[in-house]
Parts: structure tokens; sequence; C-alpha cells
């Protein structure tokens, strides 16, 4: 698609990074993109959007919004200012970490992980361990990108994945 940027080597030499900014500042696609997510999300009948930091706020709270659920932020060490869990997790260029606050996910709530972008599949695995761990549901997990040669998808294999772009 052409409203999202190819950055060389960000945010390490070697990474080829997808930014979605572009398509997000226009209008009709972000309407288009917001759409066409919510038109896969809407039979799963989810209670929350699950949303990764930092690019899955933007469409994750829209989607939230339009499909009349709550929205939940997985956030990065020290962003939350109450009782927290975490996990830590493999990236395709080092580690990091994400915290959900302890009460976010009601038990039995039906759960959409939302990220902006499937590269390794690190990232929406902790975030789909950390809302099970909270006694949530996951019956889905969706990406606007999905970066198919990095094999995300493996670790993801037990969720309902849908990816609107794959490279």
């Amino acid at each position: 698609m052409a409203k999202i940027r190819d950055v060389p080597d960000f945010p390490e030499p070697g990474i080829v990074f997808k930014d979605i900014m572009p398509l997000l500042a226009d209008p009709a696609a972000l309407q288009e993109i917001v759409d066409l997510l919510a038109e896969w999300i809407e039979p799963r009948q989810p209670d929350v959007i699950l949303g990764a930091e930092a690019r899955g706020f933007i469409l994750g709270a829209a989607l939230a919004y339009k499909l009349d659920c709550g929205f939940v932020a997985a956030r990065r060490p020290g962003k939350l200012p109450w009782k927290t869990v975490s996990a830590t997790y493999a990236l395709e260029y080092g580690e990091n970490t994400l915290e959900l606050h302890a009460d976010a996910i009601a038990s039995g709530a039906r759960v959409l992980v939302h990220d902006d972008v499937l590269a390794t599949g690190g990232t929406a695995k902790a975030i789909c361990d950390l809302a099970e761990q909270l006694g949530g549901e996951i019956v889905g997990v969706a990406f606007a990108i999905e970066l198919a040669f990095l094999e995300g998808r493996k670790h993801l294999e037990r969720y309902d994945v849908h990816s609107l772009i794959t490279y």
C-alpha cells in the first residue's frame, strides 16, 4: 500500500520499519483500515480491544469506539499508575516488556488483541498470555500489517489471526 512508508535501518541497522503514520494521516485510508478491521472483528463480539504500545493504541481505540466495547492498553514498564502484571518477550532486534493493570481484564471477558504489525509474534503472544493470566478469553488477534517472512503466526497458532496487508 502506498500509504505505508518503509524506513530502512530503524530501529536497528538491517531492519526495514513499516511506518503506518502516513496511512493514519489520510482520513479516507484511516477510515478504510478501521472499517476493514472492524468488519473482521465484529462477529467475534469482543468485550475489550487490547492494544499494544504504542501504535496499537491508535487503531485499537478507534476499533473499540466503532465496535462499542472497551479499550485496554498494554504499556511499557513504569507507564501504568496502578498494580500491574508483566511479560517479557523477544523482538526481532532484542527484547521488551509489557504490562497491564492487574484489573484490566475481567475474568471471562472476550478479548481482541490488536497491534499495527505482526513481525516475530512476540508482542502479541505476550499480550495474549497476560490477558489469559487475568482470566480473559482471546477471541482473535488482528493486525494492519503482517511481515510473513518473520513467521510470527507460528507463535499465535492457537488463536484466530487476521492481517489486512501481508509483506
